[in-house]
């Protein structure tokens, strides 16, 4: 039987960033689009070009190589051509392949927010995906209110999305915007919109989580005919957020009642990065991951003893509905596993590390990883921290230099104008082949002081390293108090555009942070001879 196409939408950059305490900077969002763009998501939303300088200037250059890149707006104003409509203008240069537009379906908030005329708003709807398709990108629009709308007057709702579809959008998406509508309802309203003549092959569902129910709603919707999900990274969103993406991938793939029917991009190879997905990405917004996480948490598949343990040991389906290395996760039951081990052998592998199964070393590599993430390390959001660490485990890395010593100091004082003034200094002495190299800096911060003396002469090797960039870094205290553990999590990019994430943990930021810095400089030398970055280069 030939399954159907369910396309995956991602708003986390768009609609995610409604997330209180979430604020993208364009590296933050540069570096997300990457992941979701190798992964394998269908459209990737980027943000609202025009309405910010960040998304500005974000949608100067087009980001995807293989996901549709999705610019969002909303549709032209009442009373203006749309060719004449500034905002309107903004979405149709943004360097987008798509466009999605928001239009107001329920005749309540066409009256009170947009003040004019329910024709007015057909109109604007209409105009809008002509305009977008006349300038050669795929129109879609987001029916805002959509349920809430049909409740209150199903006909006008229609029409807005039916004047959607026939003005020629690839999708018409049905949003619950408050998220209160239950799963029965949204079946029940899908199935009238598609019997009102809008096939299901152009529909999809936004949906909220405020009733914890995104991922049901948008599996409901499914059900009743919808082919396109709109959902973010981990549910983030605005209040309680938005259908999780990352669970819905899951059970779509590995649920027999889906995937026996549906497909989607993401095939049983891809599926394995779901879980460093999801971790990677809460290490980008600087969060510890939920551990209760369906599929990708780290309870997920932990269990501490009695008759759960004893019953997993002899047979693993006793108290799990998947596998975990289908997520890319782990048994946590049991130390030595199997699972555990093939997991590893598959993630050094994507790397260009081959390593036999009953190698000792591999056993001490997994040893090494469980003793530093009970520490603090997470090697999910340091992918260049963990290839180095393997490759030192299993084998050799060239000693390009030896650090003989560092200094930081913190100097409070007044200038010459009575104002107070920070200055911070840093000293890091490094030997290359047998010379020694001090170099001393000031920066904005202790970091940023000791990251320009680490990298201001490094003799024969600082021609490579003039390119490196330390494009982001973020702090997590991992326990309290003034002697808490500290984790450093620092992004770098370079000319080639790869970019690189890096971790260091001690009690004290300093060390830690240069611990990170470390490993940059080290996988950048690496880098540049073909020595690591297998999956950055691919």
């Amino acid at each position: 039987m030939t399954r159907e196409r369910i396309y995956l939408f991602d708003t986390t950059l768009r609609d995610g960033q409604q997330t209180p305490g979430v604020d993208f900077s364009v590296e933050d969002k540069i570096a997300i689009s990457n992941l979701l763009d190798e992964f394998g998501i269908d459209y990737v939303e980027g943000g609202y070009p025009g309405a910010n300088p960040t998304d500005t200037a974000f949608f100067s250059e087009k980001r995807t190589e293989k996901s549709t890149f999705v610019a969002f707006g909303m549709t032209k104003r009442a009373g203006i051509s749309a060719s004449n409509d500034p905002g309107l203008a903004v979405l149709l240069q943004a360097k987008s392949d798509a466009i999605c537009f928001v239009a107001k379906s329920w005749d309540y908030h066409v009256r009170v927010a947009l003040g004019c005329s329910n024709e007015e708003n057909l109109e604007a709807i209409r105009e809008s995906v002509e305009a977008a398709r006349s300038a050669a990108k795929e129109a879609m629009v987001d029916c805002e209110h959509f349920f809430d709308g049909y409740k209150a007057n199903p006909k006008y709702a229609l029409a807005c999305a039916k004047t959607a579809y026939e003005a020629g959008a690839r999708w018409v998406v049905l949003c619950d915007t408050n998220g209160g509508t239950q799963p029965h309802e949204i079946r029940e309203i899908v199935s009238a919109v598609i019997a009102a003549g809008i096939p299901g092959s152009s529909l999809g569902i936004h949906a909220h989580d405020d009733t914890g129910q995104a991922v049901a709603n948008s599996l409901a919707a499914v059900e009743a005919g919808c082919r396109q999900i709109q959902g973010t990274l981990n549910g983030i969103g605005e209040r309680c957020g938005n259908a999780n993406l990352v669970t819905l991938i899951a059970t779509l793939s590995l649920k027999k009642t889906y995937s026996s029917r549906f497909e989607t991009a993401i095939d049983a190879e891809s599926l394995t990065g779901l879980t460093a997905l999801s971790h990677a990405f809460d290490e980008l917004l600087n969060r510890s991951p939920n551990h209760q996480s369906p599929y990708v948490g780290a309870s997920a598949f932990a269990t501490k003893a009695g008759i759960h343990a004893s019953a997993l040991l002899k047979d693993p389906r006793t108290y799990e509905h998947v596998t975990p290395e289908s997520v890319g996760n782990f048994r946590k039951v049991m130390v030595s596993d199997q699972g555990g081990k093939s997991n590893f052998i598959n993630a050094l592998k994507r790397r260009g590390i081959e390593v036999a199964k009953d190698d000792p070393k591999l056993d001490q590599l997994i040893s090494i990883v469980k003793e530093r993430e009970a520490s603090g390390y997470a090697y999910e959001g340091a992918d260049a921290s963990f290839e180095l660490l393997a490759r030192r485990t299993l084998g050799t890395i060239p000693e390009f230099f030896t650090v003989e010593g560092f200094r930081v100091m913190v100097e409070r004082r007044f200038d010459s104008h009575g104002r107070i003034k920070i200055v911070s200094e840093a000293v890091v002495k490094i030997a290359v082949d047998g010379e020694t190299h001090m170099s001393v800096a000031e920066g904005d911060g202790p970091v940023n002081a000791l990251d320009r003396a680490l990298r201001k002469d490094f003799g024969k090797y600082q021609h490579e390293i003039d390119d490196l960039v330390l494009a982001d870094f973020k702090v997590r205290i991992l326990n309290g108090g003034t002697e808490a553990i500290t984790r450093v999590l620092i992004e770098s990019t370079d000319s080639s555009g790869v970019r690189w994430w890096t971790v260091g943990v001690s009690e004290n930021i300093i060390d830690a942070s240069f611990q990170a810095l470390m490993d940059s400089v080290i996988y950048k030398l690496m880098k540049n001879r073909e020595l690591a970055g297998k999956i950055a280069a691919e």
